[in-house]
Formats: C-alpha cells, sequence, structure tokens
C-alpha cells in the first residue's frame, strides 16, 4: 500500500484569464516531484475496482494539458504553521524597559494540556531570551526571563488556574531590586460557582544584570520557537485573552491595583483592545504610541469577554463586551508554505475544472482550480455554480473517519488521502470539527492542504460535482464554471448574461450577497436548476479580503456538528447574525421551492406524481418509460441529505411536485429542527424529498431534485438512465429562449 508523499494548495480556487495562481507544494520523501496541468474531466471513487466505477460512471479522468509550469521540482517539506496569535512588532518602547509590569485578562481553555501556554511574550525558544508570561504545564501562571547567554529565570505560582474561568494575571519585574513576581485572580463573576477559586502569588529576588523585556516582537496567546524574519511559534494558549496592558515601571500588581489604575496612567506603554476594528486582523493599542499589531491564523473575535453579561448579545451594540479573542493551538488559516510555482490562465483556456497534478514516484496528488471566463463577459449561455464555500466548510472533513458517525464505522483500510490526513492533523480542521478545547471550527480557509478538495476522492462534495460538469461535457452543452465567492464578491451582475445556471450537489452555504444575487437572478427571468440537496442552509460570511476564508456561526438550530456558545451568534466579519436561513426569515423553499428534510444513507428513489404529466411540466418526462425515475448510481437517487416541499416555508403555491422519493429506510431522519419532542416517526411522511418545477416572473422557471445523491446517477450506464434524462429534458427547455408562462392566479 503506497502512502501519499506529495501534498498541496493554491492560493485561489477561482481564476479569471489573464490572472495568476500560486501552488504550493511539500513532500514527505526524497527526491523531487513533476507538476503539470490537467484538465479535471471526472471524479469519484469507490471499492470495487476500475470495471464497478466505470459502469458507475465513476472513476478519476484527468486530460494532460500544455502548461509553461510543467516540469520537474526539487521536493522539500515545509512545516504548517498551525496555531493562532497575535503579534506586535518590535519596538524601541519595549527594548527601553528595563523594569516593567504586564497583566491581561484570561479565559483558559485547556490549562491542563500538560505543556506550556505562552499568555504575553517577547520569549523565544531557540535563544532562550526575552521574557514570557505563560501558564506551566501544571496550569499554574509561571514566568520565564532569560538573557540569551543560557542563563533563565522560571518560577510560577504554583496554582493552576480553572477552565473556562475568568483570571486577572501580571508579572513585574523591579530592575533595581531585582525583585520579580507574580499574581493570578480569579475575577469575581459568580460568587456561588467560582467560591473555590484560588488566587496564586509567587516572589523571587534574582541578580537583574542582562534581564531585561526585549525590543520584540511581543507575541500574545505564543512565543516565538527561533529567531528570524518568518515568525515560527509555539506554546500556543488554548483560551481567551483580554485587555493586556503594559508599564515601563513595576508598578503595583493585583486586580484592585489594576483597576486603580486609569487608560492615562503615566506610566503606561501600551493597553490593548481587542474589540477595536474587530472585523479585521488588526489589534490595536489605546496606548499613548499606538503600538499596533495584527492576528495571525485568524483567531475566532465576536466572543464574550470578561465584562459579558449576557445583556447584548450583538457586539457592534457593546464592543465592550467583546474585547476578548479566542486563541487555538489548532487555528489554521494560512499553512505558511513558499510558493513554488505559479500559472498564468490564458486567454484562450476555457472556463472550467482544473487542477496541477503533482507527482512523486508512486505517490499523487491534484490541487484543483476553477477558470471562469472574462470578468464583465460571459462565453455560454449556461453556468455551473460550483459551490466553493461548501467545499471549505467541508475542507478536512474526519467524521467519516470517527466510530459510530452517522456515516457508520470507518473503513477499515481508508484511503490515501484520508491517511495522510490522519498522520498530518497539522493540515487543520473543517467546520465541522471542533477545536482541541471543545470549542466549534468558526473559520475555515483554503490556503493549507485539503484532503478531500480531490477528484481522487469519495463521490462526494468536489468529487462528485465533477460528474455534472463531466456530464455538461459529455451533452455537448457549452457552459462557464463560476464558483460562490464570484458570486459573493460581484452579485447578481455576474449571472446577469446567463439564460440558466446549474448547482452543484451540496451548495449548503450561502452569504447574504449570494442569496440576494440569486433572488435578484429570479425576479429578472432567470433559470434556476437545483441539481442537488441541503442547500441554502447555513448563513456564512466571506473574509472581507483574503481570498478563499470563511466564518460560520452554528447558532439556534439545526443539523449542528457543533453548538455556538452564549453571545457567539454574531459574525465576527460583517456581524450578522449566523445560524440556519430558516431560522433568518429566509428558508430556501422560498426560492428554489424545496427545503432540507432529512439525512441518511439509504436507496431512496423517486417516484412520479400526477402533477409529472400537468403540461407545464410534462417536458421534463419525454422518453422516461416507467413511474419510477431510475438511477445509474451505487444508491438511490434520493439519499445523503434530501429536501421537501412546504408552502408553510414558503414553497410557491403554483409548484408543482412532479416527483416524490420513497423507498427510505429507518435511518434516513427528520432534520432536528423540525422536532418539538423526544417522540420519533416511524414512518415519517415528512422525510421524502420533492422534485419540484414552477415558473417565475419575466418568463424564468426554477427545477430542484430536492437531492444530493441525484448527481450520482448521471453518468451510469453510459449516461443512459432516468436521471440523466430528466435533467437533460430540463436543461435543453431551460437554455430554450421561449419564456415559461406561470399558470393564473388561483
Amino acid at each position: 500500500m503506497s502512502e501519499k508523499t506529495v501534498v498541496g494548495y493554491a492560493d485561489r480556487f477561482s481564476v479569471a484569464p489573464g490572472e495568476s495562481v500560486r501552488f504550493f507544494v511539500s513532500t514527505y520523501a526524497p527526491g523531487p516531484y513533476r507538476a503539470d496541468l490537467v484538465r479535471v474531466v471526472r471524479g469519484g471513487e469507490i471499492a470495487g475496482g476500475p470495471e464497478v466505477n466505470a459502469a458507475l460512471g465513476l472513476g478519476v479522468e484527468l486530460e494532460p494539458l500544455d502548461a509553461p509550469f510543467a516540469g520537474a521540482y526539487p521536493g522539500r517539506t515545509q512545516r504548517v504553521a498551525i496555531g493562532s496569535c497575535a503579534t506586535i512588532p518590535a519596538s524601541p518602547a519595549f527594548a527601553q524597559l528595563a523594569s516593567f509590569a504586564i497583566e491581561a485578562l484570561v479565559w483558559p481553555t485547556r490549562p491542563l494540556r500538560g505543556d506550556a501556554q505562552a499568555i504575553a511574550s517577547t520569549w523565544c525558544e531557540a535563544t532562550q531570551s526575552g521574557v514570557a508570561l505563560h501558564l506551566d504545564a501544571a496550569g499554574a501562571l509561571a514566568l520565564r526571563f532569560g538573557d540569551g547567554s543560557g542563563r533563565v529565570e522560571r518560577f510560577a505560582t504554583g496554582v493552576p488556574l480553572l477552565e473556562r474561568r475568568w483570571a486577572y494575571v501580571a508579572a513585574r519585574f523591579d530592575a533595581a531590586a531585582g525583585a520579580l513576581e507574580l499574581v493570578s485572580e480569579p475575577l469575581p463573576v459568580d460568587a456561588i460557582a467560582d467560591l473555590v477559586a484560588r488566587a496564586g502569588r509567587a516572589k523571587r529576588r534574582v541578580a537583574p544584570a542582562g534581564l531585561a523585556f526585549g525590543e520584540g516582537p511581543l507575541l500574545f496567546a505564543a512565543w516565538r520557537a527561533e529567531p528570524g524574519e518568518k515568525l515560527v511559534t509555539a506554546a500556543h494558549f488554548d483560551g481567551r485573552i483580554e485587555a493586556p496592558r503594559l508599564f515601563r515601571r513595576a508598578v503595583a500588581i493585583g486586580l484592585a491595583a489594576s483597576h486603580a489604575r486609569g487608560p492615562r496612567d503615566p506610566e503606561l506603554v501600551a493597553a490593548w483592545d481587542f474589540a477595536r476594528d474587530l472585523e479585521s486582523e488588526a489589534i490595536r493599542d489605546a496606548g499613548p504610541q499606538r503600538l499596533d499589531g495584527a492576528t495571525v491564523n485568524l483567531p475566532t473575535r465576536a466572543v464574550p469577554g470578561a465584562r459579558w453579561d449576557g445583556s447584548e448579545h450583538d457586539w457592534r451594540r457593546a464592543p465592550a463586551h467583546y474585547g476578548a479573542i479566542h486563541f487555538h493551538a489548532d487555528d489554521l488559516a494560512d499553512a505558511g508554505w513558499e510558493s513554488d510555482f505559479a500559472f498564468t490562465v490564458p486567454a484562450d483556456l476555457p472556463s472550467g475544472i482544473y487542477a496541477a497534478r503533482l507527482r512523486h514516484g508512486a505517490s499523487q496528488d491534484e490541487i484543483p482550480f476553477c477558470v471562469r471566463p472574462p470578468r464583465g463577459a460571459a462565453t455560454a449561455p449556461l453556468a455551473f455554480l460550483v459551490p466553493s464555500a461548501s467545499y471549505l466548510s467541508y475542507a478536512n472533513v474526519s467524521l467519516h473517519l470517527r466510530p459510530g458517525s452517522i456515516f457508520g464505522d470507518p473503513p477499515p483500510v481508508p484511503i490515501a488521502n484520508d491517511r495522510f490526513f490522519l498522520a498530518h492533523p497539522e493540515c487543520g480542521l473543517s467546520q465541522y470539527d471542533s477545536h482541541a478545547d471543545g470549542s466549534g471550527v468558526v473559520v475555515s480557509s483554503l490556503h493549507r492542504p485539503i484532503l478531500n478538495l480531490k477528484a481522487a476522492a469519495n463521490p462526494w462534495g468536489f468529487a462528485a460535482d465533477t460528474l455534472i460538469s463531466a456530464w455538461l461535457r459529455a451533452s455537448g452543452q457549452p457552459f462557464d464554471v463560476l464558483t460562490d465567492e464570484d458570486l459573493h464578491r460581484e452579485g447578481a451582475a455576474l449571472l446577469a448574461s446567463y439564460r440558466a445556471v446549474v448547482t452543484g450537489s451540496h451548495p449548503e452555504y450561502w452569504s447574504t450577497a449570494m442569496l440576494d444575487a440569486l433572488a435578484s437572478y429570479l425576479e429578472q427571468g432567470g433559470r434556476w436548476m437545483y441539481l442537488g440537496g441541503n442547500g441554502f442552509y447555513w448563513r456564512i460570511a466571506f473574509h472581507p479580503t483574503r481570498h478563499g476564508v470563511i466564518e460560520v456561526r452554528r447558532a439556534e438550530d439545526g443539523t449542528r456538528a457543533w453548538i455556538a456558545e452564549p453571545g457567539e451568534y454574531h459574525h465576527m466579519w460583517g456581524g450578522e447574525y449566523g445560524g440556519l436561513w430558516r431560522r433568518l426569515g429566509r428558508p430556501p423553499n422560498r426560492l428554489v421551492g424545496v427545503g432540507f428534510a432529512a439525512q441518511g444513507v439509504d436507496a431512496g428513489r423517486f417516484r412520479r406524481t400526477a402533477a409529472s404529466r400537468d403540461p407545464r411540466a410534462a417536458f421534463l418526462f419525454e422518453g422516461v418509460a416507467g413511474e419510477t425515475i431510475e438511477s445509474g448510481s451505487f444508491v438511490g437517487s434520493a439519499s445523503f441529505e434530501i429536501d421537501r416541499f412546504d408552502p408553510a416555508l414558503g414553497s410557491p403555491l403554483h409548484a408543482l411536485v412532479v416527483a416524490r422519493s420513497e423507498n427510505h429506510a429507518p435511518a434516513m431522519l427528520r432534520t432536528k429542527e423540525e422536532f418539538h419532542e423526544t417522540k420519533a416517526w416511524a414512518p415519517d411522511p415528512a422525510v421524502r424529498a420533492d422534485m419540484v418545477f414552477f415558473e417565475t416572473p419575466r418568463g424564468g422557471a426554477v427545477f430542484s431534485t430536492g437531492s444530493i445523491s441525484w448527481s450520482l446517477g448521471l453518468l451510469g450506464n453510459g449516461g443512459d438512465n432516468d436521471v440523466a434524462r430528466v435533467t437533460g429534458n430540463a436543461l435543453r427547455r431551460f437554455l430554450d429562449p421561449r419564456p415559461f408562462e406561470a399558470p393564473p392566479p388561483r
């Protein structure tokens, strides 16, 4: 069994002609690797071998293309820069400090993790120089102080901080007296729950010669592992830090003393207010010298701080309550690798799905990207909207590798990509995972190896969507490829030139701008083919400036892998209230006729209804001989996650339910947000997929399949199956310029 020895990522997922995309590669065995450009014709593989996959329309197919970057490159192992922190650049204000005091409020989430966790630090582990205020392996407040000559002073209070409890922590150094002091005090937040919380205090006399605060950089939530211009960090803190302050003298420390000092204390060097510019990556100093900095690896902001009392849940309305940042040792927004090569998209390269293919010995990797049409232009009447936001949310998802998950027990021998991820968890988490401290993963980024964003993967997500693009190419229909982020950034104007738009199989994560664009497109006569399920479900926010970074807040209800903490329902990017679009008053039923109904893996299939023979929709079933819609897939055409027509949620009253799923197993469970009690329904009539057609203003229309697994049948039996026939009928009519005519009002 060969192991994966080469992986990579790109800095963009969508690129227009004339624009460049950079690639970042790491190898894990000796020798060079080769790179070339391929068109991703088709992906998705299941167990059983090439013949089984071919019969089902599966199997990886990559078409080699000429590209200037093709060739051999030296292999090297690049370290993933995992873990978040904040950094303040080196400053003479730091270097001038002989005596000093530093304080902060902390909320540790893993105080007994068993290793050091930096709170505020100029310390460099390699040179053993600088100072670090940190938690020691036992969770107690500690200080280390070194001069770079091998001399290091270390001491601690010996009193562990309590998990998920706010505490005041501080250290001071009086250079004249050679006196060091540490203080940790629990904040009086809850006199009952925190009755057992203890203060910690320690003092030590040292020879002051050579000991200094250091010029920096000053880090919060980590320290430097080694010197140099490139930041390499270690000792990451798990938890929240708020209101760090630095003083130029060894002022008195402790809660009472801290409260007595105002914002204009003459000894103040810096007072960092993490609530300022919360939407950005900036760290703002409210002190006299404006020693601003930046976060690293996008720790979670817009989280309650020590002052939060539950009276306000929107950080924009009470910024003083949201002065904390939640740092994680396993945050990852950018792996920090050096680029190996770049590709400028030529003007004559058609819009489509491509990849940089990497080959290293017997190992292979693909780094996919989409070539969109030139900005401001369409090159085909049809657009394929690739659900890139959903790819990001599920990036490196490991649910299928966990025993007892909804997908069943993990396979005894995971595929090579899964084995690599299990061996390299530093590649980062999905938004379906929790951090090591139990908090949900809020941010997901493209800028790291994503082991399930591959053609050579299970036919789900990206691999499943390549079956749609492969079917479109096989049908001879020209189409442009667009991504979720394109739609978010450019809005309705992006879709205006297209007669019809086809979605991917699982367009689950949508921003407000995306949903607004879809509504506008449909109002202007656009035609929308929703070839998936569980779509338009969660509200997300895109990073305001970075490509390929999204945020989710799993608020209130829904099928959630984790639950957002109280006070954390509003996005840090934009401040919108997060959660389900259904709970936010914009259920998908209003736009596409159906909304999420149930989840599970079974052999559900569609059966035609009487409405399928209505003259308005009869075109969909031309060439379909039977009453059931047969699929060429290894699962039923209505499986995984399915959507239901529901007028109570806004499904248009004139919509036709032309087919309805049947044959669902008991394990196909109704979506959680519809449970009002613990009773289980068996059988449950609400567990079904509804295939829907309806007309929209100005001659437009919507066709929704309501099933993630629909696309898996498109290429089965060589494309000779009912799923392909119905989809083809819909596509041809939706591209026909003849307007659809809505039925007369009832």
